[in-house]
Parts: C-alpha cells; structure tokens; sequence
C-alpha cells in the first residue's frame, strides 16, 4: 500500500500545482466573436494573467477578460474612474484632450456613443469598448464595469501558432 501512495503522492502534487495556477495565476481564455477584430480574431486562445492587477494598476487600452452573468468577455479599457469620455466625429476625448488610439478600430456611428454624451466614469468603475465597434456588446450596452469584475488582462496569444506573441 505505501508503494501505491508514494508513486500516486507527486502526480496529486502536480493536478494541485497546476489547478492553483490556473485559478491564481494565469489560465487560458479563448476569443469568442469579432468585437475585438483585428487585433483579436475569433478562436484566439490567449494567457489570461491574473495576478497582474494586484500588482499594477489598469491602464487605459489594456485588454481585460470581464466577468459577466453568461461567460467572459474581452474587451479594451477606454475610460479610467475619475474620466470624462467624449466621441466627437470618431475621436475620442479623456478630460476634454483628444486621445491617439495607437491600435486599429473599426469607426463607431456617431449616434452609436454620441448619444451618450459626455460621460463620466464612476469610482471603481472603467469604460470598455471593442476594437470592432460596429460589432461589439460593451460599455454602451452593458454600462459602466466594476473593478471586481475584471478578471485579469490578456496581453498574449498562444494559438494559432501563426499569430503567436504578445498584442
């Protein structure tokens, strides 16, 4: 019998090991759809990271895995709590100062995030769009997301091979 435990013993180690990491630390999280087409296209698989937002803050355009009722999202962190949010002819303003959006985006109709004016993002609370604005269940639909709801970032795709590195 302590010959079957000791041989049994490192692999139960190991499913732990590796059962704590994805829960911790970092998991695999897959792209469902095409609201984040280009920069993410659907069935990316990327690293989820975890950890990174006990340690750092969230900065605007990271992209983070939010937590909802049905499944996960990924989408793109526009507006910081404290921020004012303006579209104006597809260009976004934080703070009444136009903002380069480094990343490719598909334009939003202007009725689509102009009708909500200039608004400002609550404590704990962040903006996300995304990146294929046309095709995107966000912030304009979804309202403002909590902080507990971010999940982690996702900042590397693993699959396919082909697109593999870090956006």
């Amino acid at each position: 019998m302590k010959k079957y435990v000791k041989e049994i013993v490192p692999y139960i180690l190991v499913i732990i090991l590796v059962l704590l990491i994805k829960h911790y630390l970092a998991s695999p999280i897959r792209v469902n759809g095409s609201s984040m087409y280009p920069t993410l296209k659907d069935g990316d698989i990327m690293i989820l990271n975890k950890i990174h937002y006990h340690l750092n803050d969230i900065q605007r355009f990271d992209i983070v895995v939010i937590k909802t009722e049905n499944s996960p999202i990924i989408k793109r962190i526009i507006g910081l709590p404290g921020d004012r949010i303006e579209y104006k002819n597809n260009k976004l303003y934080v703070n009444n100062k136009k903002i380069e959006e480094e990343f490719q985006h598909a334009e939003i109709e202007d009725y689509n995030i102009e009708q909500l004016g200039k608004i400002t993002v609550p404590k704990n609370k962040y903006f996300v769009l995304g990146d294929n604005r046309k095709n995107s269940m966000d912030s304009r639909f979804y309202g403002f997301i909590d902080k507990k709801n971010i999940e982690g970032r996702a900042k590397t795709i693993i699959l396919p091979l082909k697109r593999i590195g870090t956006i």
